[in-house]
């Protein structure tokens, strides 16, 4: 039976920063961001003792509140991240313990901006095998914490979030249907982290020269995005005899607007079929897609056809065909 997304929930800090707060602090304007990215604000986590999992952990009390689960009845948490609290143990640990899921066992997965698909791909195998009734997948990033908020270039783009679904057997015929999903390590140096690992560990060299905060070459990643995160959304589609018209809504990973506006055209799917927070939210990394799906859960019906579609860091980029399973009228 298929894996299904029976439940969403999300978290999201409260302090805003607005792109008028970024024309005090860097060289920019706020109709220069506007116009290039499609960002308004973002969302900062301010306290200094808080991490990824904290965010994670709320989402994923928020998940079980509402849908009725007891947290010791999770078997599986899987987080996707690019900052972590520490490189070990993992997250996914934490928000397991924070959120009281005491006999589930879980890791992180790093796959940058497209790793809640790489997340949901694979926590969907355990449901779908039977190894695992509940498994929530969470999509959590501080990217507060790895941004240089003198360097305009990547300071406007980023915001913090988190959000958790819940993956359980479905009856019928919902759930994950079909994937794509690529990686290209030759890309790796365009987006990235420098420093703070094995190759070069924490040093003082390392922090007088900023390699500790992500490090993106605008115009290859863009080029990148703009192709394969288009190509690969109608590459799900044409296998499975999707028209635009069979889809009711396109989750874009919410980079930048004109990479979302691209992967609209290639689908062929109209504007009000693509769910776009961006301006609200900026990129989230690996919570874009579920902070959607919470964000739209109050329209979507048993039954719709959705696009999830992404692109990352590494480079990693994919799609996912889902077939939502519930009417999300039910929790409003």
């Amino acid at each position: 039976m298929p894996a299904a997304i029976t439940c969403v929930s999300g978290f999201l800090p409260e302090d805003k920063l607005t792109n008028f707060d970024l024309e005090k602090m860097v060289d920019t304007t706020d109709e220069w961001i506007r116009t290039r990215t499609g960002i308004q604000e973002r969302r900062i986590l301010k306290d200094p003792n808080k991490a990824t999992s904290d965010m994670g952990a709320e989402a994923v009390k928020s998940l079980c509140a509402k849908s009725g689960l007891a947290p010791e009845d999770i078997d599986i948490v899987i987080c996707a991240t690019v900052t972590p609290d520490m490189l070990f143990p993992s997250t996914a640990n934490l928000i397991a313990h924070k959120a009281g899921a005491t006999k589930a066992w879980g890791f992180d997965l790093s796959a940058a901006c497209s790793g809640f698909l790489f997340a949901l791909t694979t926590g969907a195998q355990f449901v779908e095998n039977g190894s695992a009734k509940n498994v929530v997948v969470v999509g959590a990033d501080k990217m507060s914490s790895i941004i240089d908020y003198t360097d305009r270039t990547t300071c406007v783009l980023f915001g913090d979030g988190a959000a958790a679904v819940l993956l359980q057997q479905d009856e019928g015929d919902c759930g994950v249907v079909d994937s794509q999903l690529y990686s290209d390590g030759s890309g790796g140096d365009f987006l990235c982290m420098k420093a703070g690992g094995s190759l070069r560990p924490a040093s003082h060299e390392t922090v007088d020269a900023k390699q500790h905060f992500i490090f993106q070459d605008g115009q290859p990643v863009f080029k990148a995005a703009v192709t394969n995160m288009a190509d690969v959304s109608y590459e799900v589609m044409e296998r499975n005899n999707l028209t635009a018209d069979d889809v009711a809504w396109l989750v874009p990973h919410q980079a930048n607007l004109r990479i979302i506006d691209a992967t609209q055209r290639r689908t062929g799917l109209p504007h009000e079929k693509v769910m776009i927070n961006i301006q609200k939210y900026g990129n989230t990394t690996a919570a874009t897609i579920p902070l959607c799906l919470h964000d739209w859960e109050s329209q979507l019906k048993r039954g719709d056809n959705l696009i999830l579609a992404a692109f990352g860091g590494g480079f990693t980029w994919g799609s996912v065909y889902l077939k939502w399973a519930y009417d999300g009228s039910k929790f409003a």
